[in-house]
């Protein structure tokens, strides 16, 4: 489960500025954000199936994924944190790629996919969940958008929440600056719960209402499940690149890494 809230191509400063929380069972081997073996992409990496749920690269591109609450069900599916790093490795533009994913949809679980190429100012939504029989992949248009783990914007308690603390930030800082590192401890720490006739019901109704929050803690039969990570990940107009994480790891840790995007064109 995660939770992600993204202004696109939507401030004067800031044409891609995201805060995320991935959340996940404390005992899987995670690796915090650094950049990977080949030197053009940063992220976080999932220790156990080699993928990501966050990640960007010199040339423009981000992509991150979550998950589609549902039970699980049939044999074990292909790992859905292959696909950001399959984007960001290719040479296709997010159309593309988006084209590619549909054809193999069925064979993974169900997922959200955001792909992004800032030097072409596309991105695109791709899911093998589409919601009221609407398109798997479409175009994401300017503005505030919420992704947890239902289809892109689905209004959850937790998803209009989020929304409503941030433009409270937009408001006051307006065109200038966003103190991302103080948004995300301030918007993506909190533990407030829906109420628990509110939630979706796929779960049962407590596990349900623990995940109810932004910032998740809980104990389960399988062992402590919650937000392991906090990521903010801003993109300025001169290409600035900032991703700043605070991950769980024994104790709560945090570091930024900082780099210009190579902008030649698209992608």
């Amino acid at each position: 489960m995660c939770i992600a809230l993204f202004l696109w191509q939507a401030h004067p400063l800031y044409p891609f500025f995201l805060l995320h929380n991935r959340d996940e069972y404390f005992s899987r081997p995670t690796e915090p954000v650094a950049w990977w073996d080949n030197g053009d992409i940063l992220g976080g990496r999932d220790g156990l199936a080699g993928g990501t749920w966050l990640a960007c690269s010199r040339n423009c591109k981000i992509a991150f994924v979550t998950n589609v609450r549902e039970v699980a069900k049939g044999p074990q599916p292909k790992s859905r944190g292959d696909l950001p790093v399959r984007y960001l490795e290719s040479k296709m533009n997010p159309t593309e790629f988006a084209e590619e994913v549909v054809m193999e949809a069925h064979q993974y679980s169900g997922f959200n996919l955001i792909l992004v190429d800032l030097c072409s100012k596309s991105m695109i939504y791709v899911t093998n969940r589409p919601k009221d029989d609407k398109a798997l992949v479409s175009e994401v248009p300017p503005g505030i958008h919420i992704l947890s783990n239902a289809s892109l914007d689905t209004p959850w308690p937790k998803a209009v929440l989020l929304r409503s603390n941030f433009e409270k930030f937009l408001e006051k800082y307006g065109a200038g600056e966003l103190p991302a590192e103080d948004m995300a401890d301030k918007l993506m720490r909190d533990t407030t719960k829906a109420d628990k006739t509110t939630p979706p019901g796929v779960y049962s109704v407590e596990f349900e209402y623990l995940l109810s929050s932004i910032f998740v803690e809980a104990n389960t039969e399988q062992g402590c499940y919650g937000t392991r990570s906090i990521s903010a990940l801003s993109v300025k107009t001169n290409g600035e690149v900032s991703f700043y994480e605070k991950y769980l790891k024994e104790s709560w840790k945090e570091h930024k890494v900082s780099y210009i995007m190579e902008q030649t064109g698209t992608s």
